[in-house]
């Protein structure tokens, strides 16, 4: 089996060959077979308009308007950026795909988008949930400190069934990470767990492995939470490992610690 790395970011450096191939040199020097490269679409001109629901709060507003990191590319020079790698012997396998910030009733919008692009691959994530951030370190004032915490759980797994139906993604992003901050529900998920690997088993939805959560974010799981790790394997749905990685020092890690579990 390939050993795969499958979502890593150039969010902090430029669109170049020199940029890539720091990414690449890593993922050799730890022993990795295939590297996935996805910016998210907050870097890219076209999905401007995807994020209208987040400037509706003032330290959302500032988080986006921030022209360094955020719509400072547009998707022709990243597919150039694409061509330009794929046509190098590498000596191992590099992918460019998008990580795309799934909100619902911006189906045709992202569609219409993508459309117009070769991507080999297209990751769908949420990080909001109703126009609020769940991931960022002022969250907690917008979010988790002031709804409830089963109500934001429900939610966010509505949301995730409406990605998953929506038949726009290849694979899903750390779906887990929700628990990043921990915060949990009172009630029991795993029902909901099950309906998420029935449906990504019927959309032909990859689920990530992402390991993001415990060196980003100091989450005590390396990657899945068990239970929905083992409903995934019992299920036999598809699942690929991911650092999620935002620098090239960061490429591969921990992967070796979810490999096994996570390739059937």
């Amino acid at each position: 089996m390939k050993k795969i790395d499958g979502h890593m970011h150039l969010e902090y450096g430029d669109l170049s060959v020199e940029y890539v191939m720091e990414f690449v040199n890593r993922a050799k020097e730890v022993g990795l077979d295939k590297i996935q490269i996805l910016d998210h679409t907050h870097r890219f001109k076209e999905f401007y308009h995807l994020y209208d629901d987040l400037r509706e709060i003032e330290v959302q507003r500032k988080w986006l308007d921030n022209p360094q990191y955020k719509f400072h590319n547009t998707l022709d020079e990243f597919i150039a950026l694409k061509n330009e790698v794929q046509a190098m012997d590498l000596g191992i396998e590099v992918a460019f795909g998008l990580e795309i910030c799934y909100v619902p009733g911006q189906e045709e919008l992202i569609r219409d988008i993508v459309s117009k692009h070769d991507f080999d691959f297209l990751v769908g994530s949420i990080h909001s949930i109703d126009g609020r951030l769940y991931d960022m370190g002022f969250s907690k004032s917008i979010l988790w400190d002031v709804i409830d915490t089963n109500t934001i759980y429900k939610r966010y797994y509505e949301i995730v069934f409406e990605l998953v139906k929506s038949d726009l993604f290849d694979q899903i992003g750390h779906v887990d990470t929700i628990k990043m901050f921990n915060y949990y529900p009172t009630y029991d998920l795993t029902e909901t767990y099950k309906e998420f690997a029935r449906l990504c088993k019927e959309h032909h939805v990859i689920v990530e492995n992402n390991t993001g959560a415990s060196f980003r974010y100091g989450h005590s799981d390396i990657g899945l939470n068990k239970e929905l790790l083992k409903i995934l394997r019992d299920n036999g749905n598809e699942m690929i490992t991911a650092s999620d990685s935002h620098r090239p020092f960061e490429v591969g890690t921990n992967i070796d610690k979810i490999y096994e579990a996570t390739m059937l």
